[in-house]
C-alpha cells in the first residue's frame, strides 16, 4: 500500500481545521491566528540554539546525560529545573550504560553525531481539564531541521505519571532525530506536588510559590478550604496533596483526549512558526497534509491508544507504542494460548485488579526460595516473614513455614494470568515500592478521592530515616527541585508513603505496624483494603473507585489506524496476558478486515530498562527500548514508502549472559519481515497463539 493510500481517508479541509482551533481570547491578537480554544493562560515560546541548550539535552549533551546530575542554584532557576527534569527522565527511561547499548544503538548521538544536541523552540502552555479547574500541560518541541515540505508530528504523552518531559527518551528523541515536531503532555498527572503545611505549589515551568500567589497559574493546588487546610495540617502535618492521587478528576479517562489536544496545539504551533502570515488564508498545515505518529511508552503509550480511539476526525495515521499501559475490555469470545500450556480465558484483568494483588502477596513472595538471588531482592527478611505470617492469619495463605508460604504467594500471582518471566524481575519493583505507590495513587485517582480520605489509612510525606519513621518537613532544597526530580506518583523526591494507623502513631510504610495483625509486615492491613475496594468497601469511595476503572476500559476501535505494539515478556508492571496480548485481540475483532495491527513480543525484555545498569538484570535482560525505535522505523517506513508491516511475532533475544559483556546485535535479532512458522504470533479469532 503505498503512502498516498494510507493516508487517503484522513483529510479535513484547511476551513474546518480553523474553526477547530476556535478562540484563544486576549492571546488572539499575539499570533496570526487564535491558539486552541482549550488553551488556557500564556503560551511561553522559547528558541534553543544547540550549543550551550537544545531541546533533546537542555544543553548536556549525551556525555552529560550520562554523568552527574546537573547543579542548580538556591534557589533554582526554571531553566535549571528543565535540565534537571531532562536529566532524571531520561535516566530513568532507559539504561545509560555504554555495555547496555547507551551511546552505540540508541541515545542522543546515535545517528546524528556530535553530542545529540538538537536545536529549536518550545511552545509551553496549560490546558484546562474537564472541570475547567485543573491545568493540564502541553508542550511542543520544533525542531530547527523541521521540513515544511514534509511536515511531521509525533505525539510525546508522558510515560507514568511523570511530568510533561517524561517522554524525552523515547519518542521525544526519535521524533526530534526525524526533524519533527513532538507534541508533549503530562495527561494531567506530572507533578503537581501540594507541599500542605507549606502551602506551596508548582508552576508551568517548575518554580514554586506559595498557592495563594500562583492562583490558576498553579499545576495543582488541593480543592480543600482554608478551614479544611488548617484541621487537616493540625492532624496531619507535613503532608503532601498530588496531582495523579488527589485531584478529584479521574485524569486517567481523559488521557486520550489529552494527547489529541497536544496534537492539535502542534499543529497549531507549526502553523504559527511555518505558516503563511496573509490575513485570511487557511493555516498551512492541516491534518491532510501532516503526517501524525501516535507514541510514547508505558502511560503514554496507552494514552497514545485511546487517543486514536477517541480521534474524531482520524487525525493519527499511525500509531507505535512500546508496553503499554492499556486496560482492553474484557472479550469472552477468545482465550490466550502461550506454547502448549493452558488457554487463558480470564485475561484483560485492569491494572488495579492485578496490581493491588500483587502489593497483597509480593511482600511474602520475594521469601520464596527460587528468589533468593534476584536481582534487589533487598527488603529485610524479617518484614517479609511478618507478611507472610499476616497473610496466613487473614486466611489467605494456608502453608505453615515461611518458604511454602512464600512458594504458595508466588504460586498464587502467577495463577492470575501474571507469567512467571516477571517472577525474577518482582523483588526489585517491590524494593523500588513500585506496586506499592502505584495501587494507592491508583485508588484514590478512580475514587476521586480527596487527599482528606486518606484511603485506607495512606497519606504522602517525607519521613524520619530513623525511629519511629514517622511523617517530617521535606528538606527546603528537596521541594525546590521536585520539578525535576519527582516521578509523580511517591515515594519520589524525597516524599515517601506514610501508614497513618501504625501503631504508635504514622510511620513509613516499609517499617510501619498494621493494628489487626500487631507486626511489621509492611502494612499488610493496607494492602488489604485496597484490595478489598475492588469487591466491596463502603461507598461513596469503593463504588466510585468501580465506576471509575469502568470509565478507562479500551475497546480496541482504531477504525484500521495501523499500529503497532512492542512488549517485553518478562513485564513486571504491565503482565503481557492483561494488556498488550488481548488489546491485540480485541483490537482485531473490533476492526475485523479493516485490522492493520501487529504485535511483536520481545524475550528477555522487561518493563524499565534503566534496571538494566544493575548487576544480575544486566546479564538477564536486553533493552526493549531497542524494539520500540525499531517499531517507529517500521511505522514510519510503512507511511512514507508503502513498506510492508512484518506479521506479529515473537522476537527471540539472547541475554548478555555471566559478566554482562557489552550487548552487539546479535543479542538483538532484528523483527523480521518474515518470521518462522514457529515464531509467528496467530489469531483466528477464538484463540491468541503465543509462540512459547
Amino acid at each position: 500500500m503505498t503512502a498516498i493510500a494510507v493516508r487517503s481517508g484522513l483529510r479535513i479541509t484547511a476551513w474546518a481545521m480553523l474553526g477547530m482551533l476556535g478562540a484563544g481570547g486576549a492571546m488572539a491578537t499575539a499570533f496570526p491566528f487564535p491558539p486552541p480554544g482549550f488553551v488556557a493562560g500564556p503560551v511561553a515560546i522559547k528558541s534553543y540554539d544547540g550549543i550551550g541548550d537544545d531541546l533533546l539535552t537542555a544543553g548536556l549533551g549525551a556525555a552529560g546525560l550520562a554523568g552527574a546530575a546537573p547543579a542548580v542554584s538556591d534557589p533554582p532557576t526554571a531553566a535549571e529545573l528543565r535540565r534537571l527534569a531532562i536529566y532524571n527522565n531520561y535516566r530513568a527511561l532507559v539504561d545509560m550504560t555504554p555495555g547496555g547499548g547507551y551511546g552505540t544503538l540508541y541515545g542522543p548521538a546515535v545517528g546524528v553525531g556530535g553530542e545529540g544536541k538538537i536545536a529549536g523552540k518550545e511552545y509551553l502552555a496549560f490546558a484546562r481539564g474537564r472541570a475547567g479547574d485543573q491545568n493540564i500541560t502541553l508542550l511542543v518541541q520544533i525542531p530547527a531541521s523541521f521540513d515544511p515540505r514534509r511536515a511531521c508530528i509525533v505525539s510525546g504523552p508522558s510515560s507514568g505519571s511523570r511530568g510533561v518531559y517524561g517522554a524525552i527518551a523515547t519518542s521525544g528523541e526519535w521524533g526530534l532525530k526525524k526533524g519533527c515536531a513532538v507534541a508533549y503532555t503530562d495527561k494531567g498527572t506530572g507533578i503537581g506536588a501540594h507541599d500542605l503545611s507549606r502551602d506551596r505549589v508548582g508552576l508551568i515551568d517548575g518554580t514554586r510559590t506559595d498557592a495563594t500567589t500562583a492562583g490558576r497559574r498553579s499545576t495543582f493546588t488541593a480543592r480543600l478550604t482554608e478551614a479544611e487546610k488548617a484541621a487537616f495540617n493540625a492532624a496531619y502535618p507535613n503532608r503532601f496533596a498530588w496531582k495523579h492521587a488527589h485531584s478529584q478528576r479521574h485524569p486517567e479517562r481523559d488521557w486520550g483526549q489529552h494527547v489529541l489536544q497536544a496534537l492539535e496545539f502542534a499543529l497549531w504551533a507549526l502553523n504559527v512558526e511555518h505558516g503563511r502570515r496573509h490575513p485570511g488564508r487557511p493555516p498551512r498545515f492541516n491534518w491532510a497534509n501532516t503526517l501524525v505518529i501516535a507514541s510514547s511508552v508505558s502511560n503514554g503509550g496507552g494514552a497514545s491508544l485511546l487517543a486514536a480511539e477517541q480521534a474524531r476526525a482520524r487525525i493519527i495515521d499511525g500509531i507505535a507504542v512500546s508496553e503499554p499501559n492499556v486496560n482492553p475490555r474484557f472479550d469472552g469470545r477468545f482465550v490466550i494460548r502461550q506454547g502448549d500450556g493452558p488457554a487463558l480465558a480470564r485475561h484483560s484483568r485492569p491494572l488495579y485488579d492485578y496490581i493491588t494483588l500483587v502489593n497483597l502477596y509480593q511482600g511474602c513472595a520475594n521469601r520464596d526460595p527460587a528468589l533468593a538471588t534476584a536481582p534487589l531482592n533487598l527488603v529485610p527478611a524479617a518484614l517479609g516473614d511478618a507478611r507472610c505470617q499476616s497473610l496466613k492469619e487473614a486466611g489467605l495463605l494456608t502453608a505453615d513455614t515461611v518458604e511454602a508460604q512464600a512458594e504458595e504467594a508466588q504460586a498464587r500471582i502467577n495463577a492470575y494470568g501474571i507469567l512467571a518471566e516477571q517472577n525474577i524481575v518482582q523483588p526489585s519493583h517491590w524494593f523500588a515500592n513500585v506496586p506499592q505507590g502505584v495501587a494507592v495513587t491508583y485508588a484514590n485517582a478512580y475514587a476521586r478521592a480527596s487527599v482528606l480520605d486518606r484511603l485506607c489509612g495512606y497519606s504522602f510525606a517525607a519521613t524520619d530515616p530513623a525511629f519511629p519513621f514517622g511523617p517530617v518537613p521535606l528538606a527546603a532544597a528537596a521541594e525546590a527541585v521536585l520539578f525535576g526530580t519527582g516521578n509523580g506518583i511517591p515515594p519520589t523526591g524525597g516524599v515517601g508513603l506514610v501508614n497513618d494507623d501504625s501503631l504508635g502513631g504514622p510511620a513509613n510504610n516499609l517499617v510501619s505496624v498494621s493494628p489487626r495483625f500487631g507486626r511489621a509486615d509492611q502494612n499488610a492491613q493496607g494492602a488489604l483494603c485496597l484490595r478489598g475496594l475492588l469487591t466491596g468497601g463502603p461507598p461513596p469511595l469503593a463504588p466510585r473507585l468501580r465506576q471509575g476503572i469502568a470509565q478507562i476500559l479500551a475497546t480496541g476501535r482504531l477504525g484500521g489506524v495501523p499500529t503497532i505494539i512492542v512488549t517485553g515478556r518478562a513485564d513486571a508492571i504491565l503482565p503481557p496476558n492483561h494488556a498488550s496480548r488481548p488489546y491485540y485481540a480485541l483490537s482485531l475483532l473490533a476492526d475485523g478486515r479493516r485490522a492493520r495491527i501487529r504485535y511483536y513480543e520481545v524475550t528477555n525484555a522487561q518493563h524499565l530498562d534503566a534496571f538494566n545498569a544493575f548487576p544480575g538484570f544486566n546479564e538477564r535482560f536486553v533493552p526493549l527500548h531497542h524494539y520500540f525505535i525499531q517499531a517507529l522505523d517500521l511505522m514510519w517506513a510503512y507511511l512514507t514508502t508503502g513498506a510492508a508491516l512484518p506479521p506479529s511475532q515473537l522476537v527471540r533475544t539472547t541475554p548478555r549472559g555471566a559478566g554482562a559483556p557489552p550487548i552487539a546485535l546479535a543479542n538483538l535479532p532484528a523483527i523480521a519481515a518474515s518470521p518462522p512458522a514457529a515464531d509467528r504470533i496467530t489469531f483466528d479469532g477464538r484463540v491468541l497463539r503465543i509462540p512459547q
